[in-house]
């Protein structure tokens, strides 16, 4: 597992390369997962399962400043959320494209009541995509820190701000249309392939 992490590493600007090495981590029988805010790296790496972690850095859109600040800012311990996410990193490297890049590869389905579709439909109740609110909760808890300040009485003022509420009412994408999102930011599919809700027909003719 370790060889074919560095292999996809190593090859990680070629997606015909990285497909073909996906395609053989398959026929070796080792699983290989797609990205993840809370257990990838920049590079293909191997995860406490033994299984093939897709790199962040492998997603169109996703920087290197991008990468860095997530994992460095989760060494204090894994993202509880997505604004959880967006409060703890450094906005001057992730910027609303990159949030939208590794929410099409899936970097962030870990995390609970959250789905793709999110981060692109505005929430009915403010017109906000979940991309829109981390940047802006982000910033809100940002320039909070700032201007938190000892007051002239030696006291602190607190500046309390609310963590939002995820998007209403979005209806999440058909595995057909993710699957195609997904090739967008990849290049190839990760999660699963067109072809799969039909597999057992396939199978069942070609025998």
């Amino acid at each position: 597992a370790e060889y074919m992490a560095a292999v996809l590493s190593n090859n990680m600007n070629d997606i015909k390369q990285v497909s073909f090495f996906m395609e053989e981590c398959k026929r070796m029988g080792l699983a290989v997962l797609g990205p993840d805010v809370n257990e990838s790296y920049y590079k293909f790496t191997v995860n406490e399962d033994y299984a093939v972690r897709f790199g962040m850095g492998a997603v169109k859109g996703v920087g290197a400043g991008a990468v860095q600040t997530i994992v460095e800012n989760r060494k204090d311990g894994n993202y509880k959320s997505i604004f959880d996410l967006a409060k703890r990193i450094d906005l001057r490297a992730a910027n609303k494209k990159a949030f939208e890049s590794l929410a099409l590869a899936g970097g962030f389905d870990s995390f609970e009541n959250v789905h793709r579709a999110m981060f692109f439909v505005p929430d009915v109740a403010d017109g906000l995509t979940l991309a829109d609110k981390m940047i802006k909760y982000s910033n809100q808890m940002s320039s909070g820190t700032n201007t938190s300040q000892a007051s002239l009485f030696g006291g602190e003022d607190e500046i309390h701000i609310t963590e939002p509420q995820l998007p209403a009412k979005v209806e999440p994408w058909t595995a057909l249309e993710q699957l195609g999102r997904e090739k967008e930011v990849v290049g190839f599919y990760i999660s699963g392939h067109p072809l799969d809700p039909y597999k057992a027909i396939l199978d069942h003719r070609c025998n």
